[in-house]
């Protein structure tokens, strides 16, 4: 079997996560998934924009996460939305459900990507849900850092 080089592929990201949400710590969990996910996934058809990890029967859950119907799996196809387990080693997942279990805090899927090995992976964020005016003052600091870089760039 050929060796695969390079980096990882990035299949989904939740692109409004670092805006809802304070993140302050990131890891690195497999996924379990069914063959049919696997391919959808290598098509690029995966959305985690709306989901969230759960602490469960001391097992750690993805939920809510949609990887689409692949078409030629047939009857053999898997539901969209099904929770999928992650893969983590029990360190990781008590300090996961303990930190799910203070007020207000929140594990969330940034990206669901491919690793250079072709392992499907998700790496998470521990984060803190921001209120509104929180929002507004991360939005104004990057229109000026976008301010900024553009004054900049017409100095030399």
């Amino acid at each position: 079997m050929a060796k695969k080089t390079g980096t990882s592929k990035t299949v989904a990201e939740n692109r409004k996560a670092r805006f809802n949400y304070e993140i302050g710590e990131t890891l690195e969990a497999g996924i379990s998934l069914a063959g049919s996910e696997v391919k959808s996934l290598r098509n690029g058809k995966a959305n985690i924009a709306e989901s969230y990890a759960s602490a469960e029967g001391g097992e750690m859950w993805l939920i809510n996460s949609h990887i689409a119907e692949y078409a030629q799996a047939g009857r053999e196809n898997h539901d969209p939305t099904r929770r999928r387990k992650l893969l983590l080693n029990k360190k990781e997942m008590d300090k996961l459900a303990g930190a799910i279990q203070r007020e207000g805090i929140t594990v969330i899927p940034l990206t669901l990507y491919f690793n250079s090995r072709g392992i499907a992976k998700v790496k998470l964020g521990v984060g803190k849900g921001k209120k509104l005016h929180d929002k507004r003052e991360t939005e104004k600091k990057r229109d000026w850092n976008r301010q900024k870089a553009r004054i900049l760039r017409e100095r030399g």
